[in-house]
């Protein structure tokens, strides 16, 4: 498995571990009280497990799976996919912690806008990669 799959499948395993800690907290707050602030919790929750956990384990296994080049470097321009990786954690932790603790609104919306133009960068590297099933190209 090539480097940036591990990373990415790392994070997201990270992201995952967080994210169903904080839904578990959460959930036993409902039938026993822990304090007001398990509500903070709820903006974590969301963003850690929708991208920090799925989109980056998409992300991951797509680097990995996707066919190769035969000639050149065999994955392609990789750096699109590493700033991908990078503004992806960053729009993640930006937009949970950003709502979390109340920051003003632009945090969470520059940490959104972030995880787009990961999509964007990723989309960058992948795009050559995409090919008809069977094609020699």
């Amino acid at each position: 498995m090539p480097r940036l799959s591990v990373w990415l499948v790392r994070s997201a395993l990270c992201y995952l571990a967080i994210g169903v800690l904080a839904g578990a907290v959460l959930l036993i707050n409902r039938g026993v009280f822990l304090g007001p602030w398990v509500g903070r919790l709820q903006p974590i929750h969301v963003e850690f497990l929708l991208m920090g956990w799925t989109v980056q384990l998409a992300l991951g296994v797509a680097f990995w799976i996707l066919p190769r080049f035969r000639t050149g470097r065999e994955r392609g321009r990789e750096v699109f996919a590493w700033v991908a990786y990078g503004l992806l954690n960053l729009g993640v932790l930006a937009a949970a912690i950003g709502q979390a603790i109340g920051l003003p609104p632009a945090v969470p919306l520059l940490g959104h806008s972030a995880e787009a133009l990961a999509a964007a960068s990723f989309a960058l590297h992948a795009w050559p990669r995409v090919k008809v099933f069977g094609s020699d190209h």
